[in-house]
């Protein structure tokens, strides 16, 4: 039986020029039965519409911050380092792929990449940009296999669908969230001090993005690893 290739969006150290892969993405999609491959991050637009038609899911991975300049803004005092690179060639895949209908998934910044790429913005900085009437940890101070908070499920939700469950528990290792949503895209979960925490684009076949990290939790998370699941099924 063949299993589905699915492409993930490499981290790129700037100090040196490499590109990683962090390995939990890896392995949960792997557990998941499917093949990993890890896309490059110097692709021509012709090398990405290529992949995009030959790879059969995308998973837009974490990583740095998207230079503010990718959402109209000036950077702001306590925006961390990025990879133009990266924004670059991430944002130029996600067109060639949605042309194409693939499933998406975005963890992390790619949830983030998701929304700037298609017409949304961001916060910079939750601590410094947001009201935190509840105090929450998004960048939690122990590992980041436990999670940390909880976040809501929006009824009829494709998201609620999948992990059948209306609060989840999830990690978080993030100072920035989804602020303004694209067009076409609706949030699907929020944590208690109403930031977005989940987006979803309805009528395409799978297009979902968490700001959570399913991949450190799928072992030991029914729910985290039925994400993955689904997700090596649409694909």
């Amino acid at each position: 039986m063949r299993k589905p290739l699915i492409g993930l969006t490499p981290s790129h150290d700037t100090d040196n020029d490499d590109i990683k892969m962090r390995p939990t993405y890896l392995r949960a999609l792997k557990a998941a039965g499917a093949l990993p491959v890890v896309m490059p991050l110097d692709a021509s637009e012709e090398d990405l519409e290529q992949l995009a038609k030959e790879l059969d899911g995308f998973l837009f991975t974490g990583g740095p911050d998207v230079h503010p300049f990718a959402f109209g803004e000036e950077t702001h005092p306590d925006c961390g380092n990025v990879s133009a690179s990266r924004d670059q060639m991430e944002m130029a895949l996600l067109p060639h792929v949605m042309k194409q209908n693939k499933p998406i998934l975005g963890i992390c910044r790619g949830i983030q990449v998701l929304n700037i790429a298609l017409g949304g913005t961001i916060w910079q900085d939750i601590p410094s940009m947001t009201d935190q009437i509840v105090p929450i940890a998004h960048a939690q101070p122990f590992s980041y296999h436990l999670p940390c908070h909880t976040v809501s499920l929006e009824d009829e939700s494709q998201l609620k669908e999948i992990v059948k469950m209306r609060t989840l528990r999830v990690n978080s290792m993030h100072h920035q969230a989804v602020r303004n949503l694209a067009p076409g895209l609706i949030a699907s979960a929020y944590s208690l001090d109403h930031l977005i925490e989940a987006l979803e684009m309805p009528g395409y076949p799978f297009f979902l993005g968490v700001q959570w990290h399913p991949e450190y939790l799928w072992e030991k998370n029914e729910e985290a690893f039925r994400l993955f699941q689904k997700f090596v099924k649409a694909c």
